[in-house]
C-alpha cells in the first residue's frame, strides 16, 4: 500500500444548455456538428433532443448536457420546461431570415418573464453564415443584441464547422460568470 495521498480530480460539473430558435435555423445541425463531428444536411423537424459531451473550460471539465429544442415559431407556446433547470441558453437564428432574427427577441422576452429575472446567460448564434448571398443580418445587427443584452454573440456555419466549439465555450463562461458571483469583502474594522 502507498502511503502517498492523492489529490481527487475534480468531478465534472452538470451544465444544462437549451438551443432555443425558430424552425429550421440549425439547431440540430449545431449540436450534432459539436458532439458527433458529423454535419446533418437532411432537415427533420425535431421533437426535442438531448446530448451530452465533456467540455474542458478554463480547467475545469464540464458534462454538457445539450437540450435541442423543437423550433419555435409565433403559434407554438414556450414550453415552461425550458425555462426550469437550465443553467444557460443558446438562442439561434439563421443569418438569411430576420424572421428568425426578431423570433430570439420574443423567445428571450419569454425566458425572462418564465424566470421571473432580467438576466440569464445566454449565447446569441447567427447560424449559416456561409450563405453570403443570401444574408438578411448583418454580423453588426447581432453584435449590437448582444451588447443591448448583456450577453455573448457569434456567427457560425454547422456546415463548414465554424465557431461550433466556440459557442458552447462561450455559453459555459456566460454560465460561469452567473454562478461564480465575487462575495462582498468582510469588513474588518468594527464602528463604534
Amino acid at each position: 500500500m502507498s502511503s502517498a495521498t492523492q489529490t481527487p480530480a475534480k468531478s465534472p460539473k452538470l451544465r444544462r444548455i437549451a438551443l432555443l430558435g425558430s424552425r429550421a435555423v440549425g439547431k440540430s445541425s449545431m449540436t450534432i456538428q459539436f458532439v458527433e463531428n458529423v454535419f446533418v444536411d437532411s432537415y427533420y423537424p425535431t421533437i426535442e433532443n438531448t446530448f451530452t459531451k465533456v467540455i474542458s473550460h478554463q480547467g475545469q471539465e464540464y458534462t454538457a448536457e445539450i437540450i435541442d429544442t423543437a423550433g419555435q415559431d409565433e403559434f407554438s407556446i414556450f414550453n415552461g420546461k425550458h425555462a426550469l433547470d437550465i443553467h444557460g441558453y443558446i438562442l439561434v437564428y439563421s443569418v438569411t431570415s430576420k424572421l428568425s432574427f426578431d423570433m430570439i427577441k420574443i423567445i428571450r422576452d419569454k425566458i425572462l418573464n418564465y424566470t421571473g429575472t432580467d438576466w440569464v446567460p445566454i449565447v446569441i448564434v447567427g447560424n449559416k453564415s456561409d450563405l453570403h448571398g443570401q444574408r438578411q443580418i448583418s454580423t453588426e445587427e447581432g453584435e449590437e443584441l448582444a451588447a443591448r443584452w448583456n450577453c455573448q454573440s457569434c456567427e457560425s456555419s454547422a456546415k463548414h464547422n465554424e465557431n461550433i466549439g466556440r459557442v458552447f465555450e462561450l455559453m459555459i463562461g456566460e454560465i460561469e460568470k452567473s454562478t461564480n458571483v465575487p462575495e462582498e469583502p468582510k469588513s474588518e474594522c468594527l464602528i463604534l
